[in-house]
């Protein structure tokens, strides 16, 4: 008989009474990771994982023919990509109570009744998302590809963000703390975790 908790896989025979831990099992053990070092993830079989983190852009409030010239020059770039890659969006958790003390300090400094009575539904709105289980997440849209040689690795990030920018969209490397975020995402099938990464450098 198997149990399968926090610390591991604990098989408890039934024909004596010892109870035997095995080795510790989580599901790092099964990946390829060796560490997440100059923004990439690093296998053990030498390959590195990295790419770039794209700032958010609402081109639905553009009018519409900005909205087709994006769209447009955004596949003309995917096009132009002749490697294997993942565009992934992820959601990071955000502390708004800055935010929400500066929104205050606004409403303390306002005078005409209509500015109060807007900042305050912001204020209430901010709150009702913090009351949430969920929280306030950040949504953040990652391009990432593997590759071996560190001089191809640069030259795809140039590129990515050259090519990025040309469709309006602000693009930067990878950091460590994106890739692990990711990687916290995808163990914890995208619930907040308070004891840390799942990885560390």
């Amino acid at each position: 008989m198997c149990i399968y908790g926090k610390v591991g896989v604990l098989e408890v025979s039934t024909k004596k009474s010892k109870v035997n831990v095995k080795s510790q099992k989580y599901a790092e053990n099964w990946l390829p990771i060796k560490s997440i070092l100059n923004g990439a993830i690093q296998l053990e079989d030498g390959m590195q994982v990295s790419g770039v983190k794209i700032q958010p852009k609402n081109i639905f409030i553009m009018d519409f023919d900005s909205q087709k010239n994006v769209i447009y020059n955004l596949r003309n770039f995917y096009n132009t990509l002749d490697y294997e890659f993942w565009v992934i969006c992820a959601d990071r958790p955000v502390d708004i109570n800055v935010y929400l003390s500066q929104l205050q300090l606004l409403y303390n400094n306002v005078q005409t009744p209509v500015m109060k009575k807007l900042v305050m539904q912001d204020i209430n709105k901010a709150n009702l998302f913090m009351s949430k289980e969920i929280g306030v997440a950040d949504t953040e849209y990652f391009i990432l590809f593997r590759e071996k040689r560190p001089e191809i690795i640069q030259k795809r990030i140039q590129n990515l963000v050259s090519g990025l920018a040309s469709c309006g969209l602000q693009a930067s490397q990878t950091s460590n703390d994106d890739l692990r975020v990711l990687l916290d995402g995808f163990f914890n099938d995208g619930s907040r975790t308070e004891f840390g990464t799942v990885i560390s450098a």
